[in-house]
């Protein structure tokens, strides 16, 4: 198989010391809307990044400001070092942006598309780049389709060569995998980790959390147009936000002690799962007392937090302040 290989726009010492994307007091609203909120910092070259949040948390509309679609109110985007207003040509070519919804224009075919992709960017004579980035993602043979007569997997794998074309160094994921079958979803994975092993930086964001916790090196959680959290992935899991105790008992669960009733994540017949703070909490009183309870108690296990569960409670916790 044919290896990818990108050159970068920008070449140089100076490449390896500036970030691939940097964001310093960003903010826009609509109307009443804060979309973003004085929003800061800096995604490193040749990182995997995920940008998490709830739906209207503002990760679209970031995702437009950096594609240079819409300008905030106020800050300043840079990519690659070029400032995404001032100097728009440069940070246009440095970025390759997957959408969310399925853009398509249904009177050209895969091929023709990807070339006036090309053209768009001024660039001429790129038939052999087209014809590797369709091997790549498995369309060669439909190559010369007719947009309109692809499944929407073949649609999605278009819209990534179409963020390729011109070799850009960032690429952008906005839901990539959505609506997309198990195959696909994996296919395109293991495009996209070559792409990451190449020394592209790849820029995440989904609703699917196991994705972000499987292949993003550090994470940003936006809510509300806030940047509420952004560290490693493991930082983010050891964060102290508690594991969860798994308690089953030899018969339906009717009732939990009063000073634990705030603790259920779920209770379902004869099992119960609590939080449960590792630094201030016993196991053994807990079960002591659940015991106490007349719950006779057949399995224990402590799980530990996904990526999920921090996410959930982060942004739930924001929705309690408010």
């Amino acid at each position: 198989m044919a290896r990818l290989f990108f050159f970068p726009v920008v070449t140089g010492s100076i490449l390896t010391e500036i970030n691939a994307i940097s964001l310093s007091g960003v903010s826009k609203r609509y109307g009443d809307l804060q979309a973003l909120n004085n929003v800061s910092f800096d995604i490193r070259k040749g990182e995997f990044f995920g940008l998490l949040g709830p739906n209207g948390a503002g990760k679209s509309t970031l995702i437009s400001a950096l594609a240079g679609l819409l300008k905030v109110d106020s800050g300043q985007l840079s990519i690659l070092g070029a400032d995404v207003e001032k100097e728009y040509r440069q940070a246009r070519q440095h970025l390759g942006v997957v959408p969310q919804e399925i853009v398509m224009d249904p009177f050209f075919t895969v091929r023709e598309t990807l070339q006036f992709q090309s053209g768009y960017f001024g660039i001429r004579n790129n038939d052999d780049w087209i014809n590797e980035l369709l091997d790549q993602l498995n369309l060669s043979e439909k190559a010369d389709t007719n947009m309109r007569k692809l499944s929407g997997g073949m649609k999605r794998r278009v819209l990534i060569a179409q963020a390729l074309v011109h070799k850009p160094q960032v690429l952008v994921l906005d839901e990539p995998t959505a609506g997309v079958d198990v195959e696909l979803r994996q296919s395109m994975w293991r495009f996209v980790r070559r792409l990451h092993r190449e020394g592209h930086t790849i820029v995440l964001t989904t609703h699917y959390l196991e994705e972000a916790e499987e292949l993003c090196d550090r994470i940003a959680i936006i809510n509300k147009g806030e940047l509420l959290a952004l560290e490693t992935k493991q930082d983010l899991l050891a964060r102290g936000l508690g594991s969860k105790l798994l308690v089953r008992a030899t018969h339906d669960i009717d009732t939990i002690p009063r000073e634990y009733q705030d603790r259920v994540t779920r209770l379902e017949g004869n099992e119960v799962e609590l939080i449960l703070h590792r630094d201030s909490d016993s196991v053994m009183e807990i079960l002591d007392r659940l015991r106490a309870a007349s719950m006779k108690i057949d399995f224990v296990s402590v799980l530990s937090d996904s990526l999920e569960d921090v996410f959930v409670r982060m942004t739930s916790e924001q929705e309690g302040v408010q």
